[in-house]
């Protein structure tokens, strides 16, 4: 039988005695392997979450020191360019007035 869009196959609830193998019930040191098992998993799962955590942190870190001295450094090239334009507006108001009326 083919399965139609949106259409799921029969899902099927594990028996409440699955758990159990061929020598009956688990016995507490399986379900305490079991349990060992799944820490493990978890454990490294949070460590490497960590890890890429601590590796976002200082790649941030690092783009915050980059933006900030790109920050200072166009903040000192606009100070230049301020004092340029101060120093060729004063040079200008220098010439004599018959150079400036030739440009009018």
């Amino acid at each position: 039988m083919a399965i139609r869009p949106f259409e799921f196959s029969k899902y099927k609830a594990p028996r409440a005695d699955a758990a159990e193998g061929d020598d009956g019930p688990m016995s507490g040191e399986n379900l305490s392997d079991l349990l060992g098992r799944v820490s493990k998993t978890s454990s490294v799962e949070i460590d490497n979450l960590i890890g890429e955590f601590e590796g976002l942190r200082r790649r941030l870190q690092t783009d915050r020191d980059r933006i900030q001295r790109e920050i200072e450094e166009y903040s000192a090239l606009t100070q230049q360019v301020m004092q340029l334009t101060k120093i060729i507006s004063e040079g200008v108001q220098k010439l004599p007035a018959a150079s400036r009326s030739l440009d009018s």
